[in-house]
């Protein structure tokens, strides 16, 4: 692998890749898809930068932050790797949003497969 293959990887991260949804006790696809950026994309970079602001804007005058507050700030990251999305709610499409986003992410079982998904180098590397 050589340097110039490695950067247009993590420029190509920032494009996001499409993820869809799997029912958390089947496994059957859900007709849910999000496209996600790569944990090594500028859109992710920025992502935990603001989570580490959010955190110490949230601190108190001792610098503890509460757990909800955390859980708040953590979902805001995840959400903000979700770049766009096709999702149907009453047989209408959703718009995309960062709260709309963080509606979905309410759900932990979604929580943990777009974590885990946003996280996987390997889904996000184009192979050919």
């Amino acid at each position: 692998m050589t340097l110039d293959e490695i950067l247009a990887n993590v420029a190509d991260q920032d494009r996001g890749r499409e993820f869809e949804l799997l029912d958390p006790v089947d496994g059957k696809p859900t007709g849910i898809k999000l496209r996600i950026v790569g944990p090594d994309s500028e859109t992710a970079h920025k992502a935990r930068l603001a989570l580490a602001d959010e955190l110490a804007e949230m601190a108190d005058h001792n610098g503890r932050v509460s757990a909800e507050n955390r859980e708040k700030a953590r979902l805001n990251c995840l959400a903000r790797h979700v770049v766009d999305w096709e999702v149907e709610e009453d047989g209408k499409p959703v718009p995309f949003s960062h709260a709309n986003v963080l509606r979905l992410l309410k759900v932990h079982w979604i929580q943990e497969q777009v974590d885990a998904f946003a996280a996987d180098r390997a889904a996000h590397r184009r192979v050919g």
